[in-house]
């Protein structure tokens, strides 16, 4: 992981001043990784909608503003928002009542984009920050909140090699490893969209095989301990086979609405490219019976409970998270 250098280090009597970063996007995840910034130097203003978003955030050390305008100032502003519709409308404006960062960003600010979106919508969004003289790069993430929190994220980046390097000691600080993927930010969003379908397809088997050994007597727990210590030994089948082997839905946060709008654009992506793609088929249908039974607000972790809904296994309904979103 690459250090904060002294260009981004808090002012002295003769240090440089403090990198200001701009962040839209304060959510569950957004909250996390701008503390970590903070934590890191940088001065962080964030964009909330209510007085009490403000309060909850400034213990964090984030200065909220509660205009868009507010932080058009700065050379680098970051969004961490759920889908296309929220980025467009912060890239392009809510006119006439809002301004765009289109419009309001200086020529040679960097937009730097970590939601995960579709590759059409970064290539758009890409084409006009140019056309204004803008840097665009895409840096979605691999991680859930409590990865965020940990400075344990994988960052997937793509975009213009200069915007980038001026991006590059931010991304190191949100996360464990970056991969830069090349030029064309869709290219990043891509490979985020690829890796949440093999993550939601990891799930959906995990939960099938721990229902089974349920059902024939089989320690869950146990399996998965023989499972992820010989041929399975992945990130998701241990993160997520011990949340499926406890049952423990309601922490992670990367609850399924989320989850099937990720399926969708890949969906979307494959059908575009004549892809048949008929495992993500079957986990889009199950995260909308997951929705339609009442776990909108689990972890995407509870296609789990659903094998074991199916396989007459059903324990009792944990609480749901109190927030899509956060």
């Amino acid at each position: 992981m690459t250090d904060i250098g002294a260009s981004s280090s808090p002012a002295g009597p003769n240090g440089p001043a403090v990198m200001t970063v701009g962040f839209i996007g304060l959510g569950r995840m957004g909250r996390r990784m701008a503390a970590n910034l903070v934590a890191a130097g940088y001065r962080v203003v964030g964009f909330v909608r209510t007085p009490a978003r403000a309060a909850e955030l400034a213990p964090l050390g984030i200065e909220t503003v509660t205009a868009i305008e507010q932080v058009l100032d700065c050379k680098v502003v970051i969004t961490m928002l759920p889908d296309d519709a929220a980025v467009r409308e912060v890239v392009f404006g809510r006119q006439p009542e809002t301004t765009g960062l289109a419009i309001g960003l200086a020529p040679g600010a960097v937009h730097l984009s970590m939601s995960t979106i579709s590759p059409g919508c970064s290539a758009e969004l890409a084409a006009e920050h140019a056309r204004h003289g803008q840097g665009y790069v895409a840096a979605p993430v691999f991680g859930n909140p409590d990865a965020a929190r940990a400075r344990e994220l994988f960052v997937i980046a793509a975009g213009a090699p200069d915007y980038f390097e001026r991006c590059r000691l931010l991304l190191d600080t949100l996360g464990q490893k970056t991969f830069f993927v090349g030029s064309d930010p869709a290219t990043a969003n891509l490979i985020k969209l690829a890796g949440n379908v093999t993550t939601a397809a990891t799930l959906q088997i995990l939960g099938e095989v721990v229902a089974l050994a349920r059902k024939r007597g089989v320690d869950p727990e146990l399996l998965m301990t023989v499972l992820t210590s010989t041929m399975f030994g992945g990130r998701a089948h241990r993160i997520y086979g011990e949340k499926i082997a406890g049952q423990h839905y309601t922490t992670g946060g990367f609850v399924m609405p989320l989850a099937l709008k990720d399926i969708r654009l890949a969906l979307a992506e494959a059908e575009a490219a004549a892809v048949p793609m008929p495992m993500v088929s079957v986990v889009r249908d199950r995260l909308l019976t997951g929705i339609a039974t009442g776990y909108a607000g689990y972890d995407w972790s509870a296609l789990g409970l659903l094998a074991a809904d199916g396989a007459g296994l059903s324990p009792a309904q944990p609480a749901p998270l109190a927030s899509a979103h956060g």
